[in-house]
């Protein structure tokens, strides 16, 4: 059981979360699995994403916006010499809600926590946005924004549409290099690797209880 909140004790009043690998399954588990059934090296996409200069910037205009899907899977399929249609379906197949976490966030919501999704997107329309309202106070989607993590900004709009101060807030990625930037706004990071080990730390920072028996498809109500 998380302790009483004492906002004295140094505990935060914000949670800054990510969608994708955060309140979802693994994105690279879903990614190597459909690579394996199309027949796709799993190494070739991840070496795309690595180290080619136009992958990079195909990846970089999908998640700002300046790219729409269809047009994405196309240039990016061309690279790996695969057909288009249903690419950005098929390597999103495997990912689902974590029911764990959505149910964190939602309890955090509850108990008075100033929450903001801050996420990188791959097109605005996989997000549940039915949901919203009882997981946050405010989005930063970066589709919309016209701008991607790790700029600085996208960081300031979450705690701004959070209602909390930076130096108030937690901030969870699953990409390390994507809390470097909320660490320089004074935010206290999680580097998310499984829901076991970030409840915990989060109910330490925000001192809140927010684990709980898991119903089945909890997260989808």
């Amino acid at each position: 059981m998380a302790p009483e909140r004492d906002t004295d004790a140094g505990l935060r009043s914000g949670l800054l979360i990510d969608w994708g690998g955060v309140l979802t399954t693994n994105l690279f588990a879903s990614f190597h699995a459909y690579c394996l059934a199309a027949g796709i090296d799993p190494q070739t996409l991840a070496g795309r994403f690595r180290r080619d200069p136009e992958a990079r910037e195909l990846l970089i205009a999908l998640e700002t916006g300046a790219l729409e899907e269809p047009d994405f899977e196309i240039k990016f399929a061309a690279l790996l010499e695969v057909e288009p249609d249903g690419l950005v379906d098929g390597l999103f197949a495997g990912v689902q809600p974590d029911a764990a976490m959505v149910g964190a966030v939602r309890r955090a919501h509850a108990a008075g926590i100033r929450t903001a999704l801050v996420s990188n997107s791959w097109g605005v329309h996989r997000y549940p946005h039915d949901m919203f309202s009882e997981l946050f106070d405010g989005v930063v989607i970066s589709g919309e924004e016209g701008i991607r993590k790790p700029a600085l900004r996208m960081y300031e709009l979450g705690a701004e549409r959070a209602g909390a101060p930076a130096e108030q807030c937690v901030f969870v990625d699953d990409l390390p290099f994507n809390l470097t930037p909320a660490d320089e706004l004074g935010m206290a990071t999680v580097h998310h690797t499984s829901a076991e080990t970030t409840i915990p730390e989060l109910e330490r920072l925000l001192g809140v209880a927010l684990s709980a028996d898991v119903e089945p498809d909890a997260s989808l109500r």
